[in-house]
């Protein structure tokens, strides 16, 4: 079957960080300002496909009826998808499939969550059913403690000073001082990681993603229906979606995720590309260790030497190769099932000279790697312009 060439048409994204409305009133309110933004009405989107993986928290799950009820056109199918961290990712892989394949013309796509009203350790229990909970978070395992396994391994393995994970965090925060999109606006030091307390060994309190509250929205649609764009739309030339062992005992190595190694030798692949023709890259870097493996697995340095790069500048956002100019998941933050699609907001919004102080120098392809927990999910996606 041929498929049919398929573009990001609309994107927008709230701030993140503690918000007032609910998931689903924030969800309604990007979906708009997406779909508005693309240039089309709420009556031309066919499907919608929301993620809201806590949604249970504000007691509500079926969000995705309400949220097309909000926009006025009940009448469209709606699917939930559910990927842990990678939630809104697979949503928009959904899209991709769906507009591709013919099934429909145009397709939203949007991610929210809300956890700020639970306490620290009832939002810590809603993240951790994300890993395997007879094994890991029953335990006692966290996501902080999960991933400072992988960085103690990649420490016994590779020579990792704390500078080059402070050089991650840094850079982070550098760029989100400039994203309004962004939970962390302010600047930090390499003294300020450095004294910053521990929370779970080599990991420091700046190594690590924030909870944010927070929605972003995609508007994904053929090129045949997008007559006019309104905006220069983002073409999608690969959309992959892969799968590992979830739990980290069972796994051949811990110096990587083998979910994103195969992911990105796929999306490569379909877009008859390499790592050296992406001008810049949003990857999943809910803890600085992540980004570092992240870099490697998907063949930007070779193994053992993305800290390195990382501490001399090469990621930065005038580096030779940008990494998360929106201040990723460590800046920018992490509302779980929205951080996927604010990674294509960033995108587009560099893509249309909306990036404004962020810029980065070049911006004609772009990949987006966004992961499930601990690699058990994994979605990368390349785009590019017209």
């Amino acid at each position: 079957m041929t498929m049919r060439e398929t573009w990001v048409v609309g994107a927008a994204s709230n701030r993140f960080g503690k918000m007032k409305e609910s998931a689903r009133e924030a969800a309604t309110r990007v979906s708009m300002e997406a779909i508005r933004s693309s240039g089309l009405e709420p009556k031309d989107i066919g499907h919608t496909f929301v993620s809201n993986a806590f949604g249970i928290s504000e007691h509500q799950a079926h969000v995705g009826p309400l949220i097309n009820g909000g926009l006025g056109i009940p009448e469209v199918p709606s699917a939930t998808i559910e990927s842990a961290c990678s939630s809104s990712s697979a949503a928009l892989h959904e899209a991709f499939v769906h507009v591709a394949g013919g099934f429909e013309d145009a397709v939203l796509v949007v991610g929210a969550e809300k956890l700020s009203h639970l306490d620290t350790l009832a939002a810590t229990s809603y993240f951790a059913i994300g890993a395997d909970y007879p094994f890991e978070s029953k335990n006692g395992a966290t996501f902080p403690g999960l991933y400072a396994t992988l960085a103690t391994a990649y420490e016994h393995t590779f020579p990792t000073r704390p500078e080059m994970l402070g050089a991650i965090a840094i850079k982070a925060h550098a760029n989100g001082a400039r994203n309004p999109h962004a939970h962390f606006q302010k600047e930090i030091t390499m003294e300020t990681y450095l004294n910053s307390p521990m929370i779970a060994s080599p990991l420091r309190l700046y190594d690590c993603c924030p909870f944010s509250d927070g929605a972003a929205a995609v508007v994904v649609a053929s090129k045949e229906f997008m007559k006019k764009p309104a905006q220069e739309p983002l073409v999608i030339r690969a959309s992959v979606r892969t799968g590992s062992i979830t739990e980290m005992q069972d796994r051949p190595d811990l110096l990587g995720l083998p979910s994103t190694r195969a992911a990105a030798a796929k999306a490569f692949r379909q877009a008859h590309m390499e790592p050296k023709d992406i001008d810049f890259l949003e990857v999943h870097d809910c803890f600085t260790i992540a980004e570092i493996l992240a870099l490697e697995d998907m063949g930007f340095f070779p193994r053992g030497t993305a800290g390195k790069e990382s501490l001399e500048g090469v990621t930065t956002r005038d580096g030779k190769l940008p990494v998360n100019p929106s201040g990723g998941l460590k800046a920018k933050g992490h509302p779980v099932s929205a951080s996927g699609a604010s990674q294509v907001v960033e995108v587009f919004e560099q893509v249309n000279g909306l990036a404004k102080s962020r810029a980065v120098p070049k911006n004609d392809v772009a990949l987006t790697h966004n992961v499930g927990a601990t690699g058990g999910s994994c979605s990368v996606h390349i785009f590019s312009r017209r």
